[in-house]
Order: C-alpha cells, then sequence, then structure tokens
C-alpha cells in the first residue's frame, strides 16, 4: 500500500522521564494571560513535539492539573517543564539575568517579521504569546529585546494563539537546528 499510514505503536516516542532528561531545545515559552484553556494545551502539546526548555504561565493564564487543558494537553503537562508566575515582568527580569533574549510575538512599530529573524547557536531565547483579545501587554512588549511579527496578507491580520505558537516554534525550531 502506497504511503501507509502508521499505527500509533509504530510511532518512535519517547516516555515522559526519557523527555524530562533528554537536549531540550533553547527555547522558552511564556503565555501571558492566556484565557482559553484548550489553547494552554495546545501550547503545552506544540512544546512537547519540539522539546520546548520550559513554559511560564502567567498572569490569569490557568495551570494544570486542569481537565479543559489535560484535554488538549494529551499528557504533555506532564513531560514540559511548566512554572506558574503572577507577573510576567518578573519572568522577564529573571530571564534577563540569566542572559536569555526576550522576544514578544505581536504587531508593532519595528517589529522584525519572522522569516527575516536570525537566531545564534549558543542562545536561549524566550518568546512571549498574549491574550487572545488584546494580545501581549504594552509593558511586556516595551520590556523584551525584540519584537517578532508573523507575516499574514489576508484581511484578518489575527492568528489563534496556539497557532501562532505552532508557526513561531517551528521556524525557530529548524533556524535552531
Amino acid at each position: 500500500m502506497k504511503n501507509r499510514k502508521l499505527k500509533n505503536s509504530e510511532l518512535v516516542r519517547i516516555n515522559p522521564e526519557e523527555y524530562k532528561v533528554s537536549e531540550k531545545t533553547p527555547l522558552i515559552i511564556i503565555l501571558d494571560n492566556i484565557r482559553s484553556l484548550n489553547n494552554i494545551g495546545s501550547v503545552f502539546r506544540t512544546s512537547d513535539a519540539f522539546l520546548v526548555k520550559k513554559i511560564y504561565l502567567c498572569g490569569i493564564t490557568a495551570q494544570p492539573p486542569h481537565k479543559d487543558i489535560h484535554k488538549t494537553a494529551l499528557g504533555a503537562t506532564e513531560s514540559v517543564d511548566w512554572e506558574y508566575a503572577e507577573n510576567t515582568l518578573d519572568v522577564i527580569s529573571k530571564l534577563k539575568e540569566e542572559d536569555i533574549y526576550i522576544a514578544s510575538i505581536e504587531q508593532a512599530e519595528d517589529s522584525i517579521n519572522l522569516n527575516e529573524f536570525t537566531v545564534a547557536k549558543d542562545k536561549t531565547y524566550a518568546i512571549i504569546f498574549g491574550n487572545e483579545v488584546k494580545g501581549v501587554q504594552q509593558k511586556v512588549v516595551s520590556a523584551s529585546d525584540a519584537v517578532i511579527e508573523i507575516p499574514q496578507f489576508g484581511t484578518k491580520h489575527s492568528l489563534n494563539i496556539s497557532v501562532s505558537v505552532g508557526v513561531v516554534v517551528w521556524d525557530l525550531f529548524v533556524k535552531m537546528k
């Protein structure tokens, strides 16, 4: 049979314990006031797929365990390292002290198109995604080292946060490898 779909049993998967000790992509995700539990779960699942180092859940962003996060995360909350912080700016300050490059994913003056953003091989990056309606808080955007924008060509200029995470994480993952 041509292009036979693989069965789940044929996929090479590591278990959560192996994930914990595997080499991670030097990428951290910061969720700034995400309201949708399904979006949060989706971010965990995408993070698991690309070996993201850590997720910070900030502000109103819900935390595991929660059935609606679990429904979309499919167990990724058990593999991906995460931490809750009330204030996104506190996380930024902490990460800057660790020499981590901070980039908000947003539409802003002087933003860098994602396809033009370059990464250094020896650097860790933290990328911030914002609220489904209001985006990344202005004070968080202002505290970032850069603003990365996903080029869009239609009428909406708006992507769901889980889609944005997928697009940006894949792009940076490829650039880092």
